[in-house]
């Protein structure tokens, strides 16, 4: 089993063509859980671990869940309202958000006595670890399975305009990096954090996946390779969500191949990289031909 830990919230997505102003569209999204769907699409068995509003968002988001295949026994529920993310559509669909959060529900999540004693591998991410309180209580889940030889995937997924201190966060950051087998991240968040992809490695990750929107993804691993594969041409709706799709695809590869250990991932050979990338390339491909976070199902790849 996979389990995915973070937040669930709702996208206000602008209506194309709806006039002035802009009708907004509510969406289910958020990181962990757009990768949670991802992997239930593509055949994984995955679990969601997060803390979701009883309002009327939240039984959606969970409704959906149970609808992807994501088994929801980690979820916790509690009455306070669902995170909203405000987004907007620029160029080439590209997405920004402004965020609607205090005192919401996942950001009062508590780590679980335990996971399933299935799991094999535990993806972080996103808005879930910068708000607080819940985001001590993902770090301590971070390093208690870590730990425990689970193997650990992070997409940090940086949201700036949820960051009060950005030295802070990056000094965070490189905490986990002892903790973590991938690191998976986009270009921008790369130069925004660093970028030192070397001293990532050298800091505990096997493999760092480097995506750079249309033009492919890059991997760099600990015993000095670095692979890339080019993007997939597709006509784009937007990128919502290529990113987590991405983050699901690789750990379902992996997962396929029996590769989610660190030492796993230091041996890979070159060849079984570029297959993994290329499926995650068209996975993302296939998730930026449609409008919103809608990654595609196995028989689709």
């Amino acid at each position: 089993m996979i389990v995915v830990a973070g937040e669930a919230l709702i996208d206000l997505v602008p209506q194309a063509g709806g006039g002035t102003p802009t009708p907004l569209l509510p969406a289910r999204g958020g990181g962990p859980y757009n990768t949670a769907v991802a992997l239930g699409r593509l055949g994984a068995k995955v679990s969601f671990c997060s803390r979701i509003s009883t309002d009327a968002f939240g039984e959606s988001l969970v409704e959906r869940l149970s609808d992807e295949n994501v088994d929801v026994g980690l979820v916790q529920r509690g009455p306070e309202p669902t995170t909203l993310a405000v987004a907007s559509i620029g160029a080439g669909g590209s997405a920004a958000y402004s965020f609607y959060v205090e005192g919401t529900a996942d950001r009062l999540f508590q780590v679980p006595d335990e996971l399933p004693a299935a799991t094999r591998a535990l993806s972080f991410g996103t808005c879930s670890l910068v708000l607080e309180p819940g985001a001590s209580a993902y770090e301590e889940l971070m390093c208690r399975e870590a730990g425990r030889g689970v193997f650990v995937a992070l997409d940090p997924n940086v949201r700036t305009g949820l960051i009060p201190d950005a030295e802070a966060y990056r000094a965070r950051f490189l905490s986990w990096l002892p903790h973590v087998c991938l690191l998976k991240l986009s270009e921008e968040d790369a130069q925004w954090l660093g970028p030192d992809v070397r001293g990532w490695l050298d800091a505990g990750p096997a493999a760092v996946v480097i995506t750079h929107g249309g033009d492919g993804l890059t991997v760099f691993t600990r015993s000095g390779d670095e692979r890339s594969v080019p993007g997939e041409s597709v006509d784009v709706a937007d990128t919502i969500g290529a990113g987590d799709t991405v983050n699901a695809a690789l750990l379902h590869a992996l997962s396929e191949r029996d590769l989610l250990t660190r030492d796993a991932l230091v041996d890979l050979p070159g060849q079984d990289w570029d297959e993994v990338l290329r499926f995650a390339a068209r996975a993302a491909a296939l998730t930026c031909s449609k409008p919103g976070a809608e990654p595609p199902y196995a028989a689709e790849l």
